[in-house]
């Protein structure tokens, strides 16, 4: 097997167990303690993981505060995201006063939303759309409109916010890290979805497995405030900080 072979194969185990032995990933991989040794060496080195006695943890990865665009975002993860947005959607009651945050995840929520009483109220332009599609009574927060994410942030866009109480808020989040907690790369998207927060009486963030031991610029929540709603459980001790709902096909 090749180097950059062994290298994504001993970064992939770490990214799902968080934590693996010498042994642990020589026998997975087939290859000898020495080499693998010498592998987590090499990926110490270069940032990719942190080598411990006896084997390795995975790091958590800093973000930058760049976005990409709804239309990228929305391609990645796709099976996962549909999983998760069927299950949430599943979580609806009639008489619910419901937020749904920005984002792409639930975008894809609101595509499996079915007929029902509750009432919704969104910062997001997409979701306004889909909302009206479907002929569901719905509210849109007025504000600034922030192009990349086509959400509504800002101060007038709080300020709209603030006048309602939610039985439920459904959120998007660009990373999860046990001590971080939840975060984003804006300050105001954060500021949004904190204020949100604030107003409701639970909370479901909506995630892939992707989004964990991720880092971004702003925090918005701790863990223990939101549920988690993801496609795969993670390991690392996210289950002792909050609800993890793990949705399965």
């Amino acid at each position: 097997m090749l180097t950059q072979e062994r290298y994504k194969n001993i970064l992939d185990f770490l990214d799902e167990r968080d934590a693996a032995t010498v042994s642990q990933l020589a026998e997975l991989i087939g290859t000898s303690e020495s080499t693998i040794r010498r592998d987590l060496t090499a990926l110490d080195r270069d940032g990719r993981l942190r080598k411990v006695y006896g084997g390795a943890t995975a790091i958590t990865r800093t973000e930058g505060a760049l976005e990409d665009e709804v239309n990228v975002r929305d391609v990645q993860m796709a099976q996962e995201k549909e999983l998760i947005a069927e299950y949430a959607a599943g979580l609806i009651n009639n008489d619910d006063f419901i937020y749904i945050d920005s984002g792409t995840t639930t975008a894809r929520f609101i595509d499996h939303i079915g007929s029902t009483k509750a009432t919704f109220v969104t910062n997001g332009v997409i979701h306004a759309q889909k909302l009206l599609s479907k002929g569901l009574r719905a509210y849109m927060i007025g504000g600034r409109i922030k192009t990349v994410t086509a959400s509504v942030v800002g101060a007038e866009g709080i300020r709209n916010l603030l006048k309602f109480n939610f039985t439920k808020s459904f959120l998007g989040t660009n990373g999860i890290d046990i001590t971080a907690g939840f975060t984003t790369p804006d300050s105001e998207e954060a500021m949004m979805k904190s204020r949100a927060i604030e107003k409701s009486f639970a909370v479901f963030v909506l995630a892939d497995h992707s989004k964990f031991r991720k880092v971004y610029p702003v925090t918005f929540a701790e863990l223990k405030k939101c549920c988690i709603v993801t496609d795969k459980l993670p390991y690392g001790g996210f289950s002792d900080k909050t609800i993890i709902r793990e949705v399965t096909k």
